[in-house]
């Protein structure tokens, strides 16, 4: 596998996940949750129930899982290495949490789903949210939408002052994290049909017929999906399904979407630089929450699409109570 020393996260990020990041913290009401979420939450309560309920990978416990995760951890120079956990939960997925602490948990129904080069592919996706500092955002988000829906305007007075354009904006950001971060699973692996195979099986993978699935058919799924933007409604069904047309906000892009913008890097020059060794080198900072950096024209006008869904949402709503 290749290795890349010294890598910085700044060489494969997405330019969509740092236009959304940007817009997302000069939202009004960020700071505010920001403050509130060192204050009373932060990572540690995760990390203790994990600590208590996840076994704890390592060399004497799934070792080969372990072997796989060190590689990673080793090709895309992050450092210090994260703790990883498997969990028992049927639902094939993994997360990664914590900026101090990070960690990644692995659901067991994912290593029951996908063979090693796939369980690699998420480990390196997962480690790439590290690197990038998505982490601590992640948590945030995770804290915030429990909070809002939980106990409203009770909660640690900010019922009044988060919107629902920052909830939108939250979502927005991290659907675009993802997509830096299968930059990272393609970086270690150099292979985009494992990739691509690991999103397949996140789309409808199963066991029993698995092996009729066909890679070259959801690749020609994933160029079917984007000629649909040859529709203008069509655009604005994709709109209003990712942020909530269906009851939920997607926290993760559309796989067939992700397949097109990783197949469309796979051919980039910048793809090419990277493996050759010519690419950005230093450390990785992490975000600093209580910082709000001026929004370039870029993010005012994520921003501007935010305020427009809501707008949006609010009116369908009004004509269905009408």
């Amino acid at each position: 596998m290749p290795t890349y020393p010294g890598l910085s996260s700044e060489a494969f990020r997405h330019p969509l996940d740092a236009q959304a990041e940007l817009a997302l913290r000069n939202l009004p009401g960020f700071n505010l949750v920001a403050r509130k979420f060192v204050e009373f939450i932060y990572e540690r309560p995760q990390l203790i129930y994990h600590s208590g309920n996840s076994i704890q990978v390592g060399p004497r416990q799934y070792a080969t899982l372990y072997r796989i995760f060190r590689e990673c951890v080793r090709d895309l120079d992050v450092h210090p290495e994260p703790i990883l956990f498997a969990t028992q939960n049927p639902i094939a997925n993994a997360y990664s949490l914590g900026q101090e602490r990070p960690y990644i948990v692995i659901n067991s129904g994912l290593l029951d789903l996908m063979n090693e080069d796939e369980i690699r592919s998420v480990l390196a996706h997962e480690l790439g949210h590290i690197k990038c500092g998505h982490t601590i955002l992640i948590q945030m988000a995770m804290w915030v939408m429990g909070a809002i829906t939980t106990i409203g305007e009770l909660t640690f007075g900010i019922g009044n002052v988060v919107g629902t354009g920052l909830i939108y904006a939250f979502h927005e950001w991290k659907r675009k994290a993802e997509l830096s971060c299968d930059r990272a699973a393609l970086l270690a692996l150099d292979d985009l049909n494992v990739v691509v195979s690991s999103m397949m099986k996140f789309s409808g993978g199963c066991h029993q017929f698995g092996h009729e699935c066909s890679l070259e058919e959801f690749i020609k799924q994933s160029e079917q999906f984007q000629q649909l933007d040859s529709d203008g409604l069509n655009q604005v069904y994709k709109f209003l399904l990712y942020n909530g047309g269906q009851g939920a906000i997607l926290s993760h892009p559309f796989p067939v979407d992700r397949v097109h913008y990783l197949r469309e890097w796979s051919l980039s020059s910048e793809y090419y630089n990277i493996k050759s060794g010519n690419y950005v080198r230093g450390e990785d900072s992490t975000i600093d929450i209580n910082s709000t950096p001026p929004a370039p024209s870029e993010a005012a006008e994520l921003q501007r699409q935010i305020q427009e869904l809501q707008d949006e949402i609010n009116r369908l709503k009004r004509k269905g109570n009408s």
